[in-house]
């Protein structure tokens, strides 16, 4: 039997490039040798006849130099569209696709590892795209999160340098809008000194935010009734929903779908709400939105207690920090206690106010020390002209009030000429007339003037504007009779 012929075996497309090159060397090489040897052999050394096997010869030996081209040119078209197709992809077409056919040779090999290798370079650009997505989403986090520790960094210095309560509040509110793609910010705060419990909006922050300002909360009110007896950040989007009466409650009177609201504790009571809010649908909070308002309403808290802290020790403080004399807040209730004194054992009871005359011209053209000088030098020319039982006080940046128990308005005007006049001369040697300090006063007497501090201030306050409409450095205690230096 026969062995089946494999001509598989006999091609060379599945040999490998070494092989075929092997090949087409030995064809082309072979080729000129064999012609040569019977050219001699059958034309040269015998004789010149022509044979038919010299054609066939000739034929049989062109036709293997025709396959053994053939098969060089294919090897090297290979290689070069190889080459081409490598040149493509490295120009940056990562989809370019190089076509050979499935042969088992190393060029076969190089196609199928090129294609391979572009595949692979287009799904890690795919996933670098990705990555570049996500990371460009977590930049974006990052800068809002950096903006909003930014504002409370800026919430904290307004604290600790003492700014005014309604300052901190407001940029409070402005930076909290900047939180969870908000639309609207808004704080409200416990009114006091009303007979109901009422919470009124005291900062807002937004597009068509006036509305806010109009809005008040009761007791009885279902959403602030959630937020009292929770005591936590009430949340209000698409998963987490208030009852259907503090939902109404809060969308009627804020006009906003979604919101994060922040109880404001102080001394264990909510006394004001911190909160955020969008009408943006699907919306969803996330954790650290909620970590980060529950931070912005402590430093509401803060700069509450602060405020709180500061009006009591104002309220204890009897001295003016600058000069050392009685502030305005005790003059008036030793005033107030000395008329009723007064009243009661039927005695005079004076009071005279000094306003020094183009202070301010004095501070803009010689500077704030110097200006805080003239009031040292005052407190003390004022505080040596009166007795023990008097008081002398600073009631404003330059206004001076003494109260003189057992004077009536003749004696306390007497006692305001001398005051003013003593004045008048320790400035006289400056050299510089801008320099030369003068008072003018006003007097007013119990029960002549009125019949309690208030009364007494104002009367004071009109006869030292009289003294002023009249030229300066004058006391005057009747309206008629002014007394002029």
């Amino acid at each position: 039997m026969f062995k089946k012929l494999n001509i598989g075996k006999l091609s060379l497309a599945s040999r490998s490039l070494k092989y075929k090159l092997w090949i087409s060397f030995y064809l082309m090489s072979v080729l000129p040798l064999l012609v040569c040897v019977y050219f001699v052999s059958n034309f040269i050394l015998p004789n010149f006849g022509f044979k038919i096997d010299i054609v066939f010869t000739v034929l049989v030996s062109v036709f293997i130099a025709i396959g053994g081209f053939f098969l060089v040119k294919e090897v090297f078209d290979r290689i070069v569209s190889v080459s081409n197709a490598a040149k493509v992809i490295a120009a940056g077409d990562i989809n370019h696709k190089l076509e050979i056919p499935e042969r088992g040779d190393e060029i076969g090999e190089i196609g199928v590892s090129l294609n391979q290798l572009t595949q692979t370079i287009r799904g890690c650009m795919d996933e670098l795209s990705t990555y570049g997505e996500k990371t460009t989403e977590i930049n974006l986090e990052i800068q809002k999160r950096v903006i909003v520790l930014s504002s409370l960094l800026q919430v904290s210095s307004l604290i600790t340098q003492g700014a005014k309560l309604d300052d901190i509040l407001k940029i409070t509110t402005e930076k909290c809008r900047f939180l969870a793609d908000s639309e609207s910010a808004y704080l409200l705060l416990r009114e006091t000194g009303v007979e109901q419990e009422v919470f009124v909006v005291k900062a807002a922050d937004g597009r068509s935010c006036e509305h806010l300002f109009q809005v008040s909360l009761y007791a009885g009110d279902a959403f602030l009734e959630k937020i009292e007896k929770t005591n936590k950040t009430v949340i209000l989007d698409k998963q987490k929903v208030l009852s259907e009466d503090a939902a109404s409650a809060f969308q009627s009177k804020f006009k906003l779908a979604n919101t994060l609201a922040t109880p404001i504790y102080l001394k264990g009571r909510v006394v004001g709400i911190l909160g955020v809010g969008n009408n943006a649908e699907n919306f969803l909070y996330k954790k650290e939105d909620i970590e980060l308002m529950d931070i912005f309403a402590k430093q509401v808290a803060i700069a509450l207690e602060n405020d709180f802290l500061t009006r009591r020790v104002e309220k204890l403080e009897i001295k003016d920090a600058l000069t050392g004399l009685y502030n305005e807040a005790f003059i008036r209730n030793r005033l107030q206690e000395e008329i009723k004194r007064a009243i009661k054992y039927q005695r005079p009871c004076a009071l005279v106010l000094f306003d020094i005359d183009n202070l301010k011209k004095y501070q803009d053209a010689f500077g704030l020390l110097q200006s805080e000088g003239v009031l040292k030098r005052l407190t003390f020319l004022i505080s040596d002209s009166v007795t023990e039982v008097d008081r002398v006080g600073r009631t404003g940046d330059d206004e001076f009030a003494v109260i003189l128990p057992e004077k009536n308005k003749r004696q306390a005007q007497e006692i305001a000429e001398i005051i003013r006049k003593k004045i008048e001369f320790s400035f006289s040697e400056e050299p510089d007339p801008a320099k030369k300090i003068t008072v003018s006063g006003g007097v007013s007497e119990n029960p002549v003037d009125g019949i309690n501090a208030q009364e007494l201030f104002v009367k004071a306050k009109e006869l030292l504007h009289e003294a002023k409409s009249r030229g300066r450095n004058s006391v005057v205690a009747i309206k008629e009779a002014p007394i002029c230096r």
